[in-house]
């Protein structure tokens, strides 16, 4: 395999060309200075800030505030780890009592960091519609990463990105950052464990799948770093690469979502305590805190919305990544017994629809797609809990295109169609554009009404008012929507048991 060629990087008459051909991003000459800067809803009223440095700091602080002019407010954390194979720290801050769907404005506090600002979080509840972005499977761009010779010359000012990302899914969130208030990623970051395929890699794996993620995270943080970026894990963060049988070749560090936890463990939510009246969806919100295990599996409100990440990479039965699993990467578990499910059940059953009318669940692997390439043992794990909590759509990526199918619930269509079904709608988001290339739409099914493939694609999800949900995929490079179609639920249980 190729990761055996890491073993002789070692011999001095490779040592040259083996530290000249990882693309590793310049060390700032001041080690506090934030790079690959993310923010998260981690809370009701509350955002957290994720950063990463050179260096470990002892007190990372953020300073913010409503003025650009006044940052008055300062929140601290002992938050700054690493681990065995990274150059950079991880810091992580949570503000809280923010002012709800506010614009805040926020500093870093380092000798060498900027003004940015963001929206904070929708109270639970508030029916202003807003829209949110799907994003799957997006990888690095560049010399370890996926290229698209076209038009260079546009430079980007909101938010300011490297003129050589237009014309990627990165440029088209730029493009569109007034058009969305969040972003949700279930999967897939940066496609650090294939550096393999780039032959000027084949000597130094170790050091090509971090520099990898450092150079990711850069070109992601004027996005990241403005909109709340909502993650969960997909099959490319378990491991130094994907190749069947060899995660025993990983060095440490490089091994069980090591990079996706200490990125992401500090900044994601666990569950949101239940704004119902009724007791018992109190009581299965406090179970579903308890239970949670961000980054893996999570959930959070925001305005009409309850949106649940779910891991469909470990912690089921037959999981494709974990010791055992089709995927043989050896990864997890991350919960003991059948933690992930039975948050699951509990957080879904707390979902008031007279408070946050809308479920909506996001995942990496789908078991609806046109190319084949489902996953059984998720469908069987999580499918029945959606259709018994009335999930209103499935958000999926892994197939790299995008696909939207009709209401349905055990391989069978909801004869409702889009006017209050029963079933879940489940769409594919996976196209965003990485080194693998896109897939073919493959065999039609008959529910699947939209399948894309012809260039890289994303979606946005528009909540109307609380009885209608607009879907749209979005080509990358032009902005073009290629498919528009709209959910209408009525609402009328409070509580819906099927």
């Amino acid at each position: 395999m190729a990761y055996l060629f890491a073993s002789v990087k070692s011999l001095p008459i490779l040592a040259a060309s083996v530290f000249a051909a990882v693309s590793y991003p310049a060390i700032p000459t001041d080690l506090t200075t934030p790079v690959q800067q993310r923010l998260a809803v981690s809370g009701p009223n509350a955002i957290s800030v994720g950063w990463n440095t050179y260096e470990k700091l002892g007190k990372p602080c953020v300073q913010y505030g409503t003025s650009s002019n006044a940052l008055n407010l300062e929140a601290c954390s002992n938050n700054s780890v690493t681990y065995s194979t990274s150059r950079t720290y991880s810091n992580a801050v949570t503000l809280t009592n923010l002012a709800p769907a506010t614009t805040y404005y926020y500093k870093i506090v380092s000798t060498n960091s900027s003004v940015d600002h963001f929206l904070s979080p929708r109270v639970a509840g508030d029916t202003t519609p807003f829209a949110m972005n799907a994003v799957i499977d997006m990888g690095v761009y560049g010399a370890d990463g996926y290229t698209i010779k076209m038009d260079q010359t546009k430079r980007d000012i909101i938010p300011t990105i490297d003129p050589s990302l237009n014309h990627t899914t990165i440029s088209a969130l730029a493009n569109t950052v007034d058009d969305y208030e969040f972003v949700v990623h279930p999967g897939d970051f940066a496609y650090a464990d294939d550096w393999y395929l780039k032959p000027k890699n084949l000597f130094d794996g170790e050091d090509a799948f971090q520099a990898i993620l450092e150079e990711f995270y850069n070109q992601l943080s004027p996005i990241s770093g403005r909109k709340a970026y909502m993650a969960s894990p997909g099959n490319h963060e378990a491991a130094c690469q994907e190749i069947p049988f060899t995660t025993g070749l990983c060095p440490a560090g490089q091994k069980n979502f090591t990079d996706f936890m200490t990125r992401f463990g500090d900044t994601m939510s666990t569950a949101f305590p239940s704004q119902s009246r009724v007791q018992a969806a109190k009581v299965n919100a406090n179970k579903a805190q308890l239970l949670a295990k961000p980054p893996f599996w999570y959930s959070f409100e925001y305005g009409m919305l309850h949106f649940t990440m779910i891991n469909t990479e470990t912690d089921f039965d037959d999981a494709p990544d974990a010791p055992g699993g089709s995927a043989h990467l050896n990864s997890g578990p991350f919960g003991i017994d059948n933690q992930q499910l039975d948050f699951l059940e509990a957080d879904l059953a707390s979902v008031d629809r007279t408070v946050t009318p809308w479920l909506v669940v996001g995942g990496h692997r789908p078991w609806y797609t046109t190319g084949g390439d489902g996953c059984t043992p998720c469908q069987s794990a999580f499918e029945p809990l959606f259709n018994k909590y009335g999930v209103d759509l499935a958000i999926f990526g892994h197939v790299h295109n995008s696909q939207r199918f009709q209401p349905v619930y055990n391989n069978t269509v909801d004869p409702k169609g889009m006017n209050d079904p029963t079933a879940p709608m489940y769409i594919v988001a996976g196209g965003a554009g990485n080194i693998e290339g896109l897939s073919a739409v493959g065999s039609n099914v008959s529910f699947n009404s939209f399948a894309y493939a012809d260039d890289f694609s994303y979606a946005k999800i528009s909540f109307l008012d609380t009885s209608n949900m607009q879907v749209d995929f979005i080509r990358s490079s032009t902005g073009e929507v290629l498919d528009t179609s709209v959910l209408h639920k009525s609402h009328k249980q409070q509580f819906v048991l099927q």
